[in-house]
């Protein structure tokens, strides 16, 4: 079962959805930027279903069916979005919160705000402090342009407190996220109950899963990882 909703926030309406689950429904997923929408998380979050976890999706502004200017937005206010839709749909806590590309930096965020006890970030984006309240546009490109400007991230030290559950899927050939951005989230996760890195070979940022789908046993195999991570 799907179950569509909507939870104001602001000027906005966020559109979402919860692929409700046999066994648990406390998985918030947060979707990436650019053309990115919940709709493109579909294959995962089913997959999930199938295995009795349910996930709750939105897309933010900007994006998807709650539509708007991205220009209304920023990743400050997507991490705002994320708790918005936690608090309106009495997400059971501890969350178990999964975040693609930039959404994984927003769900590194919602630990510092919710009880938070697993983790999964699939090609995961992280961003230097001075570039979290900037409106999304030219002056937040300029700021996230500058080279490595990841490098000086708080990602490191808020996974530094993290206790739970940690999952970092990346792809082989990123070429939006290097290779040492998930090799170093893993790294700082040192007071995690667990902290595994997986690496899909030949795969890119935006073709991940669906490569993994061409691949019935790869992709059993992911899921699973993805399921012992959310248990």
């Amino acid at each position: 079962m799907i179950v569509d909703f909507a939870v104001p926030f602001g000027d906005a309406l966020l559109q979402g959805d919860q692929y409700v689950g046999a066994d648990s429904n406390r998985v918030l997923y947060l979707h990436g930027a650019g053309n990115s929408s919940r709709h493109g998380h579909r294959l995962l979050r089913g997959a999930l279903q199938q295995r009795g976890i349910g996930s709750t999706c939105f897309d933010c502004i900007g994006h998807g069916d709650t539509g708007g200017a991205l220009a209304q937005s920023s990743v400050a206010s997507r991490t705002r979005q994320a708790q918005a839709v936690a608090e309106a749909r009495a997400l059971p806590q501890p969350l178990a919160v999964v975040g693609a590309s930039m959404g994984a930096y927003n769900a590194i965020r919602m630990t510092q705000s919710h009880a938070v006890d697993a983790l999964v970030l699939i090609v995961p984006g992280v961003y230097t402090p001075s570039a979290y309240e900037v409106p999304f546009g030219p002056d937040f490109s300029a700021v996230i342009r500058q080279p490595r400007s990841w490098a000086d991230s708080d990602a490191w030290d808020i996974l530094g407190q993290f206790e739970g559950r940690l999952l970092v899927i990346a792809a082989e050939h990123d070429a939006t996220i290097p290779l040492e951005i998930p090799e170093r989230l893993v790294a700082a996760a040192t007071r995690a109950q667990s902290a595994q890195l997986h690496v899909v070979e030949g795969a890119q940022h935006n073709y991940l899963w669906a490569l993994l789908a061409e691949q019935p046993a790869k992709l059993d195999a992911a899921i699973d990882m993805v399921c012992a991570a959310l248990k």
